[in-house]
């Protein structure tokens, strides 16, 4: 790098990387809020609050970066026009296009980087939420057993708990099981712990008792100070952990796998188009990196100079680049049933791009048009 780029360098990197970090915090402020119901309606753990929370993060960096990096750009490139460092810098003959260099540089490294999230990142993450999701949703303390609730499974177990602590301990616990030969039994315990144990769900249940009627219609009671009781029967489940288009890596994109379930295989075979939409959004989104850094260059550099500053400009190209972000959106949406519709995945970033680098290009060539006269003008002796 030269002098001067590796200076628009420095001043660049600082309001980016400060745009990155607050839009990030809001990403997972509105993350937090949406899983929020984990922790409330469903008891689990702050640490299983927070690894869902970070996990969606890199499914949001395609909205995060261009819009960070169009920020930064207007604020450091606005500074430097305002203290008229870019104005000296032109004065000494430097071309627009020059200028620009550093800061393309930067987008597309952010592009690069985008498209390795995309391609690797972003499914191992969405994956593992995907995974944990379905933990949770399967989680015999998180679905049916209910504080303060009478709960019945469709096997007819009903259990009640009065309190769950946080770190899943049961309070209070009984149960009733479903009739055997006109027989019910009961359970009451003062606590007790769902675990796993070889894939079954045991319930351990600790200082409590047990009734059930004997065929002579007789009162069987007991005591016990730990007693072992197999609810998986009771809570059956077919569910089967199916990936989505978000979840999967580029060549599971591009042929599923035939050994999924017949459900599961049914699924992806009627979904190809909305298979092959994921495909090119992940290959076209980085691309917008590049598109807004155009628009920010344009919006500051690409007119005339003001002494009133660039709120006009600003705004008309943060206008135009929202609508090439949501136009985006509505192409990607439309690639689900129409997969032809794929090539404007890349049109919609890509067109701004060309559009802003001839802008670029031909404002340099009018102002060597301009001064040329001037250059050829010979010294007075």
């Amino acid at each position: 790098m030269r002098t001067l780029d590796r200076y628009i360098f420095r001043q660049l990197l600082v309001p980016v990387c400060g745009a990155v970090a607050a839009l990030t915090a809001i990403a997972l402020l509105s993350q937090s809020l949406s899983q929020f119901d984990l922790v409330v309606e469903r008891g689990q753990s702050g640490w299983t609050f927070a690894k869902v929370t970070l996990l969606s993060l890199p499914q949001l960096a395609g909205l995060i970066l261009p819009i960070a990096l169009f920020v930064g750009t207007l604020v450091a490139l606005t500074r430097l026009q305002g203290e008229n460092e870019i104005t000296a810098a032109r004065a000494a003959g430097e071309p627009l296009t020059r200028l620009a260099s550093p800061i393309i540089r930067i987008a597309v490294w952010f592009t690069l980087i985008s498209l390795a999230s995309n391609l690797f990142l972003q499914p191992w993450t969405a994956r593992a939420m995907r995974e944990e999701l379905f933990r949770i949703k399967n989680d015999l303390v998180s679905t049916l057993v209910k504080e303060g609730d009478f709960s019945t499974s469709p096997s007819g177990l009903t259990i009640y708990v009065q309190r769950i602590d946080q770190n899943g301990l049961l309070r209070q616990i009984f149960i009733r099981t479903p009739s055997v030969k006109g027989h019910d039994r009961t359970y009451a315990a003062k606590e007790g712990r769902i675990k796993t144990v070889d894939g079954e769900s045991i319930l351990i249940m600790r200082r409590g008792s047990t009734q059930a009627l004997s065929d002579k219609r007789v009162l069987d009671h007991g005591t016990f100070d730990e007693y072992s009781f197999d609810i998986t029967p009771y809570f059956s489940n077919d569910d089967f952990l199916q990936y989505k288009e978000g979840d999967k890596y580029m060549h599971e994109l591009v042929t599923p796998n035939p050994a999924l379930p017949a459900m599961g295989w049914t699924w992806e075979r009627d979904n190809a188009k909305k298979r092959w939409a994921e495909f090119h959004a992940r290959i076209s989104g980085p691309l917008y990196n590049l598109t807004f850094v155009l628009l920010a260059i344009v919006a500051v550099l690409g007119g005339r100079y003001s002494r009133r500053g660039y709120g006009g400009r600003i705004a008309a190209v943060a206008g135009i680049a929202a609508l090439v972000r949501i136009f985006g959106v509505i192409v990607e949406t439309a690639c689900n049933d129409v997969m032809v519709l794929n090539l404007l995945q890349y049109l919609v970033p890509a067109v701004p791009v060309i559009i802003c680098l001839r802008l670029l290009i031909k404002h340099d060539s009018l102002r060597q048009a301009r001064t040329a006269p001037l250059d050829r003008l010979q010294p007075v002796v």
